[in-house]
């Protein structure tokens, strides 16, 4: 497996505004997700412990599903969503607030949703090799490669991008996928409290979740025991206070790029000095790690 990945950050951002045909749709499995994000890394409960640890729970960000045809399934909010044992199954990523930037090869930048890792002016992710760099990106595409599904490079391709899948050999040492019959309560989770979710579900569909709300989840993953529903209550309730008392550089470029943003894919005002100040004054200055360029 082969990447040229400088000047792309296909799999890191929502750039369907720039081509819907060729992005197409992400959606892996028969299970609609509730919310619209596009390329959700899934994260695992490991993973989602460490970003906790790390004080950067307000990185986080969970995703429902609505059922498959002979699902489980539970009703919150007036929304049926898919359910074991009537605990709603999900999985947590990270965020995604608009950003500028100029993706799959674009000379313009614009306002388009991107990983909270993402520099908008290098397009490189600012934990790439750290400790807390998700499993699920170090990785891709080799799950779509061994399964001789469509990968992200190949749209980018087909979207004019240049080419960027140099070599389509999947890496023999692949992980588990994310999603399969090991996954419960190791990368997919189930909420053990339904009924505390009423108003939460409804926000999570419309976009407007509040800290308390992802904080839940985080909690309910890192209590969560692989292999099983069972959940460690003390370790739950630790993991979500800590989460919703999370002040990260993470989550006050989230507010400040939401503020400053256009409308979804407009073209972002200013020169590219301006830009790239404008990133440092939200991001860099705040406390993000830096980015090391391309070679």
């Amino acid at each position: 497996m082969d990447l040229r990945c400088e000047g792309c950050a296909g799999c890191c951002v929502d750039w369907r505004p720039l081509d819907p045909v060729a992005a197409g749709s992400d959606r892996t499995g028969p299970r609609p997700p509730l919310d619209d994000v596009y390329d959700l890394a899934p994260l695992s409960r490991d993973e989602v412990a460490g970003f906790v640890d790390d004080g950067l729970g307000d990185a986080l960000i969970p995703r429902l599903f609505e059922p498959a045809e002979r699902d489980d399934s539970v009703r919150i909010d007036g929304v049926d969503l898919a359910a074991v044992d009537d605990r709603p199954v999900f999985v947590v990523g990270l965020r995604k607030p608009p950003k500028p930037v100029a993706p799959v090869g674009t000379d313009e930048s614009r306002w388009l949703d991107a990983c909270v890792f993402l520099d908008p002016t290098t397009l490189q992710c600012r934990i790439h090799g750290d400790e807390r760099y998700p499993r699920t990106c170090a990785t891709y595409p080799g799950h779509n490669l061994e399964l001789g599904a469509e990968t992200e490079c190949e749209r980018v391709e087909a979207a004019g991008g240049g080419e960027r899948l140099l070599d389509d050999e999947p890496p023999k040492d692949l992980p588990a996928p994310a999603f399969g019959p090991q996954a419960l309560g190791a990368t997919v989770f189930a909420y053990p409290d339904p009924d505390d979710l009423d108003g939460v579900v409804a926000r999570l569909r419309d976009g407007a979740a509040t800290a308390d709300d992802r904080a839940r989840f985080a909690g309910a993953a890192v209590g969560s025991r692989p292999g099983s529903l069972s959940v460690a209550r003390d370790r739950m309730a630790d993991a979500r206070e800590r989460a919703r008392e999370a002040d990260s550089w993470v989550g006050n470029a989230v507010r400040e790029w939401t503020a400053r943003a256009a409308a979804d894919g407009d073209p972002v005002d200013g020169t590219a000095e301006s830009l790239a100040e404008l990133v440092r004054d939200v991001e860099d200055d705040a406390g993000a790690p830096g980015t090391s360029g391309w070679d």
